[in-house]
């Protein structure tokens, strides 16, 4: 797949995972694997965060909220196949030196 395909396809799974239709386990094993696209893997740490703090999205609708916005964002600029703002990809980069991606080798 082009770094473009894969990009509409993390779109895809992020905009699954927003909507309810998929797990976020299942969502993060949909991953594009062997990937060293920046935007997907700030996609992907932006979806372990978010599963991370579900317990506070059910006890703070503003936060739910706000996250929610921005999964949707980000998949908004993915589904365009274009580059995530460098301070996206920077305030996860400060914490990760990549994606921890499943392999399916």
């Amino acid at each position: 797949m082009t770094i473009i395909e894969n990009r509409k396809k993390v779109a895809e799974i992020l905009r699954r995972v927003r909507l309810g239709e998929m797990h976020v386990r299942d969502a993060l094993l949909a991953f594009p694997d062997e990937t060293d696209d920046k935007s997907i893997m700030a996609a992907y740490h932006a979806l372990v965060h978010y599963e991370a703090d579900e317990d506070l999205r059910h006890r703070d609708d503003l936060y739910r909220e706000e996250q929610d916005d921005y999964i949707e964002f980000l998949s908004y600029i993915m589904d365009r196949g274009e580059d995530l703002p460098d301070n996206v990809i920077k305030s996860y980069e400060k914490y990760y030196k990549s994606a921890n991606i499943p392999n399916t080798k």
